[in-house]
């Protein structure tokens, strides 16, 4: 890993002192933002351990677990860019990386002619399922709270996002009815249209 323990929680050393010098909710926003940020850089570094192992940065990653999960393992670069929060230019460059390795390929949209697919190969499933593996076992079973513990962490932190119009609230639950939904690809409800047309 690329860090070692601090010789004590500077997170809770910074709240003290927000409470000292200024005010209790300033404290706990505080101590909220510094912890998330370094649970960030905790957990960032363990993850990125594990995919460049398997020759990926994380953002390729993301891209190719997107695509491999999608119904017909094909994904526009405008939903890429807007979903997963990665500026255009950044995107193309992701799928020229992909492409020059032959883990994705670009194919025209069937029904949009100015928009472009991007669609995984059988070489990027393999070593997506294969980083995806190597992830699980070594990082997401091994994170540090019970699954309870986790339930409530992702609730809270949804809660934030939220209120910070990080996602479409109204939107949301829509979208996810066909994420994950065993109908997908046999003709039931999904988010496809959320995915391959132009966003």
């Amino acid at each position: 890993m690329g860090f070692q323990a601090a010789p004590f929680d500077v997170v809770e050393a910074s709240r003290r002192v927000w409470l000292e010098r200024w005010d209790p909710e300033a404290a706990s926003g505080m101590a909220v933002y510094a912890a998330i940020l370094r649970s960030y850089q905790l957990l960032n570094d363990q993850v990125n351990d594990v995919v460049r192992r398997h020759g990926l940065t994380f953002a390729r990653y993301e891209v190719l677990t997107w695509l491999a999960t999608d119904p017909e393992s094909a994904l526009t670069l405008s939903w890429i860019s807007k979903s997963l929060r990665i500026p255009p230019a950044t995107v193309t460059n992701i799928i020229d990386r992909l492409e020059g390795e032959k883990l994705v390929r670009r194919a025209p949209h069937p029904s949009a002619a100015r928009t472009t697919l991007a669609v995984i190969t059988p070489r990027g499933r393999k070593v997506v399922t294969e980083a995806t593996r190597d992830l699980n076992a070594t990082v997401y079973e091994r994170v540090g709270l019970s699954g309870r513990q986790r339930d409530q962490l992702v609730d809270l932190l949804s809660v934030l996002r939220a209120a910070g119009n990080e996602f479409d609230v109204e939107q949301s639950s829509e979208i996810l009815e066909g994420v994950g939904s065993p109908e997908i690809g046999k003709g039931g409800r999904s988010s496809r249209k959320h995915r391959s047309e132009v966003a």
